[in-house]
């Protein structure tokens, strides 16, 4: 499920064809930055239906919402897919797929949060792997079907297939038995058990929440910056060929899953604050390099890539454990969701 749903980070293999259609159709000039607004809405509006549904899904389960997510996640592609203009594919795309992936991610990553309430840390970046993993295995696909088929029939077949396999993995999850956190308690530590009692409202009152939101901004920032425009950059900025950008936009996935799975294992053994500090720096590193690289230093910018890619999903990955150590994982489906606002905020980065 989580595979389908991190195709919003193939935006960029995405925005240059769907500016070409949308060019004659128009008879303007439209660019794949001026389409950048529909991957920021998207994932800006996320959060809402996260801690909406988080409420269902701590109550009821994940079967509850998941598959209704696939679905809204669907009808979001062929919208996109069927846009006359470029503000009817933001609308379409942001208002569609966004929802959607919020009910489907947050629902899948807090479930799993809850089964494994002793390894929450490596629990969670293994259930959002795939998230990042989508970006690895969907361009070649996705270009795959956009030389032979169009872009519109590639989004079309793309929506339905995830339609599908979200729906069906919806429907084979079940809810966290209640108290099942209680058999790990005598290996937790005394702290991460009295913040079981915490829950969102509890969180919102904190006064650790405001720089823990802060912390998330400035983690997800540079990275959505670059992932949303990966492609293009590699194209503009580093003047590589068409099959060296889109190999780019692969190795910031590939990056992306394995910075996820290691930072996320060290955190369960250093601590969760001593991990995202590293992630940090290696951040600032990232857009160092970036900011240095053009056509004349490919290895500048292949290092900077492959910074962000490792840091960005390294602080994303480990948040959902954090806020569960922190605020509890009995409610966390809703204070994970309200956390998330700052990544949300983050989104209208690649606007500018």
């Amino acid at each position: 499920m989580n595979l389908c749903a991190g195709s919003i980070y193939a935006w960029s293999v995405f925005a240059p064809p769907l500016a070409e259609r949308l060019s004659p159709i128009t008879g303007t000039a439209v660019t794949a930055g001026s389409l950048a607004a529909a991957f920021s809405l998207a994932n800006g509006i996320a959060p809402i239906p996260m801690i909406l549904g988080g409420w269902i899904n701590d109550r009821f389960g994940p079967r509850a919402f998941i598959p209704a997510g696939g679905l809204v996640m669907g009808i979001g592609f062929c919208l996109a897919a069927r846009a006359a203009t470029p503000l009817e594919l933001i609308l379409g795309y942001g208002l569609g797929f966004g929802p959607g992936l919020g009910f489907v991610y947050g629902s899948s990553v807090n479930t799993t949060l809850k089964l494994f309430p002793d390894h929450r840390g490596l629990a969670g970046v293994i259930a959002t792997a795939a998230y990042g993993l989508s970006s690895v295995t969907l361009p070649p696909v996705a270009h795959a079907l956009i030389e032979t088929e169009g872009i519109e029939a590639a989004l079309l077949t793309l929506g339905g297939v995830f339609m599908v396999v979200i729906a069906a993995g919806g429907l084979l999850l079940e809810k966290c038995p209640d108290g099942f956190a209680k058999q790990f308690t005598a290996a937790a530590p005394s702290k991460r058990t009295a913040a079981e009692e915490c829950g969102w409202r509890g969180m919102l009152r904190s006064k650790r929440f405001p720089p823990m939101a802060a912390l998330m901004l400035c983690g997800a920032i540079p990275g959505m910056m670059t992932i949303s425009h990966c492609w293009s950059l590699a194209k503009d900025v580093a003047e590589l060929d068409v099959g060296a950008a889109s190999a780019m936009v692969s190795m910031l996935a590939l990056a992306n899953v394995f910075g996820m799975l290691l930072v996320g294992a060290l955190s369960d053994i250093f601590g969760r604050l001593a991990s995202l500090s590293g992630a940090l720096i290696l951040t600032i590193l990232a857009t160092v390099l970036l900011s240095l690289s053009d056509q004349n230093a490919h290895l500048l910018f292949s290092a900077g890539i492959l910074a962000i890619g490792l840091s960005f999903r390294a602080v994303m990955g480990i948040y959902p454990g954090f806020t569960a150590e922190e605020f509890g994982a009995k409610n966390n489906s809703v204070s994970y969701g309200i956390m998330f606002s700052g990544f949300s905020v983050a989104s209208p980065a690649p606007w500018r």
